[in-house]
């Protein structure tokens, strides 16, 4: 079974009442489930469960979207690893929430929700999400979890679940120390880094990936070093390419 992930670099879907900015990419998530009415589990962890968070999410899924929506609590609840695989597993879509990425993924690793996501994937499911739910499906990810404790802390590396061979950046044109930052730790960062706008994401089905877009001027990015040399290449508009050719040094 090929394997369905699409990572969203950020973007509302709908925060105080205003028109959701990633309804089009919404749409592309519900597409590659095959079906009109999906299951679609909604993972809030990294947000620690946040109650308006979860009916937001609802909201733009279940009423606008025509999803069946079921929540898992993974921060204020232990559900065993049996659960966790069952829900996981009925679900058509899985759709991870954004915040503190490193929190999530200690939680999810002590859950056993790793496990369950591993055998999801190879079960065809589609896996998403945005920021943190976004993250967690590269190698790494260029996080700002320290920041939840410290708000001047550095943006850190933070280990994901590896099913895309890169480290992954969120809010590349949204947050102002995202470029520098990244550019200087993928300075000491093997490989390359795909780095997404708010408002793009990178679709992968199989083997293959392409950066999809639900405003105008959002972009993905291939970055990393070569050389002593710093490359900054658009992904947009390139259409789908092997996830190899898409995560090599040019």
């Amino acid at each position: 079974m090929k394997q369905k992930i699409i990572a969203i670099g950020g973007g509302s879907i709908g925060w105080g009442g205003k028109k959701p900015e990633v309804a089009a990419i919404s749409r592309e998530i519900i597409k590659l489930s095959g079906k009109k009415n999906p299951r679609l589990l909604f993972v809030p962890t990294a947000s620690s469960d946040d109650r308006a968070y979860v009916r937001l999410a609802e909201n733009h899924f279940g009423r606008k979207m025509g999803c069946r929506v079921e929540t898992m609590y993974l921060h204020k609840e232990s559900p065993s690893g049996g659960e966790i695989r069952r829900k996981v597993l009925a679900s058509d879509i899985i759709y991870v929430g954004g915040g503190n990425t490193l929190m999530m993924m200690n939680r999810w690793k002590k859950l056993g929700m790793d496990k369950a996501l591993r055998e999801a994937r190879s079960k065809g499911k589609v896996l998403c999400g945005t920021s943190a739910g976004a993250l967690c499906w590269f190698r790494q990810g260029n996080s700002d979890s320290w920041k939840y404790y410290n708000p001047k802390a550095p943006l850190i590396r933070v280990a994901g679940l590896g099913f895309l061979g890169a480290l992954g950046c969120p809010h590349y044109d949204g947050e102002k120390d995202r470029e520098p930052q990244l550019k200087a730790m993928m300075k000491t960062t093997p490989g390359v880094a795909i780095a997404m706008d708010n408002c793009a994401a990178l679709e992968v089905v199989g083997d293959k990936g392409r950066i999809i877009t639900s405003r105008p001027g959002a972009n993905g990015w291939r970055v990393y070093w070569k050389k002593g040399k710093y490359h900054k290449e658009k992904l947009t508009g390139l259409g789908w390419m092997s996830l190899a050719e898409m995560t090599r040094k040019g």
